[in-house]
């Protein structure tokens, strides 16, 4: 049960150097971050999966030097798009087209009227957008890697622009939005590990408009 496996994760401090995830429990994750739900179904983010030591050595220095970065065994970096553009707003739209075998005037007009305003708008403005959505498919993964029983440590704490330049993403038009080691947890070495997990009780949560 998803709630559960929620209730399992914690944000790892302590990974264990010697165990690697499984590729295919690696795969599943990234699957549900390319199953995530995004703006106008444009899903203008990508994710880059590192195992190479030596880079993410380099992405551990500008990373506040933590560990989990280069104790798991995988880290995901969610980059989005740098802007909305006319031609990866096509690309998506023939795509669906494509796959799906037909398109329809409604569906042409959605299209014609992401046209008239996003490329138009600032780049800033279209980064954080698409960055909102990375964000959604950077959570599903997390809950992923709970449901694989695989250690995650949620991070915005590195350097983006350095990040960026490591891995030659604006290039490639992206901007790193966040990080996600995998690994097994090291419980003996991880203050956090046997701690209660504390949230706000529902009442101060949740609010019901009947």
């Amino acid at each position: 049960m998803l709630l559960d496996t929620l209730s399992w994760r914690y944000a790892t401090k302590k990974m264990d150097p010697s165990k690697t995830v499984a590729e295919d429990k690696v795969d599943r994750i990234v699957e549900a971050a390319r199953l995530a739900p995004t703006s106008s179904g444009l899903q203008p983010f990508e994710v880059i999966v590192i195992t190479n030591k030596d880079i993410r050595e380099k992405i551990k220095a500008i990373a506040w030097n933590q560990a989990q970065v280069t104790d798991g065994s995988h880290l995901l970096v969610f980059a989005a798009w740098d802007n909305y553009t006319t031609d990866r707003i096509n690309k998506m739209f023939d795509l669906v087209n494509e796959e799906r075998g037909f398109s329809n005037e409604g569906w042409e007009n959605y299209r014609q009227m992401l046209l008239d305003s996003y490329p138009q708008r600032d780049e800033q403005v279209n980064f954080e957008h698409a960055a909102r959505q990375a964000y959604i498919g950077f959570g599903l993964a997390i809950a992923q890697a709970a449901e694989e029983k695989v250690d995650a440590t949620p991070m915005e704490g590195f350097d983006p622009a350095a990040l960026d330049e490591i891995l030659g993403l604006r290039a490639r038009g992206l901007r790193s939005v966040t990080i996600l080691p995998l690994g097994y947890r090291e419980a003996e070495g991880d203050w956090l590990a046997n701690l209660k997990k504390v949230r706000r009780p529902k009442d101060e949560f949740v609010s019901v408009v009947a």
